[in-house]
């Protein structure tokens, strides 16, 4: 009988690990970095910690605010595969939610391409799906539920995504996800804080499909622009109020469609014959 067996003094190779060196994302406002400014103005975000942690030579971000899915297959996407990446993050979906016209059935039409695309050019995918956003942003009852089943269509969407070469990372599990220290002032986009959040999740699923992250995101703020009592006014002031008044062409009637939607949802009386 021949027994073979590897001396112990001999080390099983390491696996060879996946090297990212050309990042791209894409999506809205939150893929620009809103939440987190940059101490010599502009934004930063996960989009910049997440390509230190990869050490990534390369970071490509077509971003821009109020993109929407559709915007970014259109727009974005050449972009992407211009670049021959080796990870793309897709970050976009709630403007989509915010509007009256939100079409789930084009939305998935639009992901199923953006995905099918990068998945063809050998790109790794990471997708989000969407935490509760009213457990941050308070809002009526009917509009709250109202939205809350936006955001389940809209991560329906991203659930059918997922697959081999396409992770999900879900915002709503992320520890501290609904803290109010992971929220800029607008309570709509992640601070200094959540990006790291955001960027050290990406990071974590990226390790888990084999890449290597030389240098792990930490959670501890550093590096940002520090936000104060004025810039929290001034914000106020100057976007929060104007974003309201342009939005409300497209929220006034989602508060409409929430309402009767909710009036019709409720249980009626029996009727008296």
């Amino acid at each position: 009988m021949i027994v073979s067996a590897v001396p112990a003094w001999i080390t099983p190779p390491l696996p060879v690990l996946r090297v990212a060196r050309t990042l791209v994302t894409l999506g809205d406002s939150t893929s620009v970095g809103l939440g987190d400014p940059a101490p010599g103005g502009g934004w930063r975000g996960f989009p910049v910690l997440l390509r230190d942690a990869l050490g990534a030579s390369v970071l490509v971000n077509p971003s821009r605010t109020g993109a929407r899915m559709a915007d970014v297959r259109r727009e974005q996407l050449p972009v992407a595969l211009a670049a021959a990446p080796d990870v793309v993050v897709l970050f976009v979906g709630m403007n989509d939610t915010l509007r009256s016209d939100f079409d789930p059935a084009a939305m998935r039409s639009d992901a199923a391409a953006i995905v099918r695309e990068l998945h063809d050019a050998r790109a790794h995918v990471l997708l989000v799906r969407y935490h509760d956003h009213t457990r941050v942003f308070r809002l009526p009852a009917p509009l709250r539920r109202a939205l809350g089943r936006r955001i389940e269509a809209l991560n329906g969407v991203v659930d059918g995504m997922a697959g081999p070469g396409v992770d999900v990372l879900d915002v709503g599990d992320l520890p501290g996800a609904y803290e109010r220290s992971a929220w800029a002032v607008d309570r709509l986009h992640p601070s200094e804080q959540g990006h790291r959040m955001l960027a050290a999740g990406f990071a974590a699923l990226l390790a888990g499909a084999g890449f290597a992250v030389p240098r792990p995101v930490g959670l501890e703020c550093a590096g940002g622009r520090e936000v104060t009592a004025a810039h929290r006014v001034a914000w106020l002031v100057a976007k929060g109020v104007p974003w309201l008044v342009h939005r409300s062409r497209d929220l006034g009637p989602v508060v409409v469609q929430g309402l009767v939607s909710e009036l019709v949802r409720r249980p009626g009386r029996a009727r008296v014959r």
